[in-house]
């Protein structure tokens, strides 16, 4: 930055900032407020200041009685790569800070340079432990901008792989949460049943995540014919396999004993922190977006909001174990009422790819599909061609869209400008607002409890670091 500008530089790599320790003299800027070395470059002087106030908190606990010590990124009991800075004494939890940002990839702004339905494929890659909600949220908030209603066929295949979706995201938080507290079994059961979920969607889908198959005006292609017999045996396998988590977790002393009491939050400090999900349902309060403002039909489904006044990690585990089973019950509920009809809005001007077959790599249009459009005139293969490279133009305005994900209210604000791209796509993320409750539930308490803390929460680092 040139001598002529008062703007502060930088942070390095891992979020410390640098110490001003070399033999430079520390010049002053245009109000007397000192920086750190500068160096002449033939742009002019380059001033470097230490950034972020790291370097204020390990100054705090320079004594003999605190230590700062870092958890993650690469700790394997952080959920990918969270870093969490503790302040200790002793085993006791003084001061805790959540440090983000290893994961960044800048979905967001990426989408900003890709049609509306391209969009799909990164939204989706964002919490990629659900990444059918993302999909979801998306898209609701492209068809709310058009103004235009999904076909009712459509809504409740959504509604089925959603609540698929929701049960492997939970078996993920028992395995890797009991994994995390030296609960090995749990781990080993819970990938079996999480593979009885990835194998049912990649038979719906195509894959068994980042599937980009919900898109702006219902989804890419029909279920398979035999969907229904395949559905029909998970609900049977989940019937027989979910109550073992009953009797090896819930009903044991030592799973119980590790849980009660741990990373309490009530409903106040949840409601201050925007906390939502079950982390918020375990502390009493029934908010639930399915069953609150009711989105793609779910007001027509029976099925309970389950909730506890306990506002532990106890709490948060019941609550999740009863989630599964009402995810069960409304795709029993769904079965019931899906019959034949569209899945795609009939607007060809919207509705990309028109037509779709899936081809023998799992991409794109087939070839019998690419042949019946050449054949038929030159201006179908025009708009063809135009709709998938172009895209559909959106109307300008702005929208807010939540849906309830396993982690809570994701919700997408959603902006365009009347072109074929995102003028603006900015997620609220339910991890990234949840993960604000950690010092909340730590601190105070000992360090082996931030595990079973974090573990509560279940943040994924791929929708907070987005």
């Amino acid at each position: 930055m040139s001598s002529g500008t008062d703007t502060r530089l930088g942070m390095n790599g891992d979020g410390a900032g640098e110490h001003g320790d070399s033999d430079a003299t520390t010049p002053t800027g245009p109000e007397g407020t000192p920086y750190a070395e500068s160096r002449e470059t033939t742009e002019g002087r380059i001033y470097h200041v230490s950034g972020g106030d790291w370097d204020d908190v390990l100054g705090d606990a320079e004594h003999d009685e605190r230590m700062v010590i870092n958890m993650g990124p690469q700790h394997p009991s952080t959920h990918g790569v969270l870093r969490l800075v503790l302040e200790l004494e002793g085993e006791t939890v003084t001061q805790l800070r959540s440090v983000i940002g290893y994961l960044h990839t800048g979905i967001e702004k990426n989408i900003e340079y890709r049609t509306w339905t391209q969009g799909v494929t990164f939204v989706t890659r964002m919490d990629y432990l659900s990444p059918l909600f993302n999909e979801m949220g998306y898209c609701l908030a492209v068809e709310k901008l058009l103004g235009i209603e999904v076909p009712r066929r459509a809504q409740l295949i959504r509604v089925l792989l959603m609540e698929i979706n929701r049960i492997g995201s939970h078996l993920v938080y028992i395995a890797t949460g009991g994994m995390e507290l030296g609960a090995t079994t749990a781990m080993t059961i819970g990938f079996r049943e999480r593979e009885e979920v990835l194998h049912l969607l990649e038979f719906l889908t195509g894959l068994r995540m980042n599937h980009a198959f919900i898109r702006p005006g219902g989804i890419a292609q029909d279920l398979p014919t035999d969907a229904h017999e395949k559905i029909s045996e998970f609900i049977k396998v989940m019937d027989k396999r979910l109550p073992l988590y009953d009797k090896l977790f819930t009903g044991q002393p030592i799973w119980r004993n590790r849980l009660k009491g741990v990373g309490y939050l009530p409903v106040d400090a949840c409601l201050a922190l925007g906390v939502t999900g079950p982390v918020l349902r375990s502390a009493g309060l029934a908010w639930d977006l399915r069953k609150i403002e009711p989105y793609s039909l779910y007001d027509e489904f029976s099925f309970d909001v389950p909730t506890s006044t306990e506002a532990d990690c106890w709490a948060r585990y019941l609550c999740r174990v009863e989630e599964m089973h009402q995810s069960l019950r409304i795709i029993r509920q769904v079965l019931d009422k899906l019959e034949p009809g569209p899945v795609m809005v009939e607007d060809k001007k919207v509705a990309w790819p028109a037509q779709l077959s899936i081809s023998s790599d799992g991409m794109g249009n087939s070839l019998e599909h690419v042949r019946k459009i050449m054949g038929q005139s030159m201006e179908s293969l025009i708009h063809h061609f135009k709709l998938v490279t172009e895209g559909f133009k959106v109307p300008a305005g702005q929208v807010y869209v939540p849906v309830e994900s396993p982690r809570g209210e994701l919700g997408y604000h959603v902006v365009s400008d009347g072109g074929t791209r995102p003028m603006r796509v900015h997620v609220r993320e339910p991890s990234f607002i949840n993960l604000q409750s950690m010092p909340a539930m730590s601190e105070g308490g000992l360090v082996a409890d931030v595990i079973a803390a974090v573990a509560s929460i279940d943040p994924v680092m791929g929708g907070v670091d987005r």
